[in-house]
């Protein structure tokens, strides 16, 4: 029977960039086959289902034939069916609209709508509430 690491299947049908890429989310355990983390060695057949965890959802695949090299997007189908739950694609959904992008701590400067939200909210905000009320900046 044949069979190919899990990385590398990844990469071959486009689920990751690179090789490394793919090797990376399995030894972060991003990566399940049938609910078992895969180290990036593990090996895959015809039939079995993997799990990738990109967040906030977690895509789900199952292998339909073993490829020998990477293809090109057109031809993944054959090699890989999406099984992904709509639960899992309404939550993508529900990220997109609440219009709250996110971003991490120390991920560089407020854009110029963040600094214009952030100083509109500010405003509404009396001085005393920051330095108290023996602070007195008219004099």
């Amino acid at each position: 029977m044949e069979s190919i690491r899990i990385d590398s299947f990844l990469w071959c049908v486009r689920i990751f960039k690179s090789r490394s890429k793919a090797a990376e989310a399995c030894k972060k355990g991003r990566i399940t086959i049938s609910g078992v983390n895969a180290k990036p060695a593990r090996m895959i057949q015809r039939g079995d289902i993997i799990e990738v965890k990109k967040p906030p959802i977690v895509y789900s695949f199952k292998v339909l034939d073993i490829p020998k090299n990477r293809m090109g997007a057109k031809l993944v189908h054959s090699f890989v069916e999406n099984v992904t739950a709509p639960e899992q694609y309404e939550l993508l959904e529900l990220q997109k609209l609440s219009g709250f992008i996110g971003r991490a701590k120390g991920e560089g400067r407020p854009t110029k709508k963040d600094r214009r939200d952030l100083d509109a909210f500010m405003e509404d905000i009396p001085e005393s509430f920051f330095f108290g009320d023996e602070f007195d900046f008219d004099d």
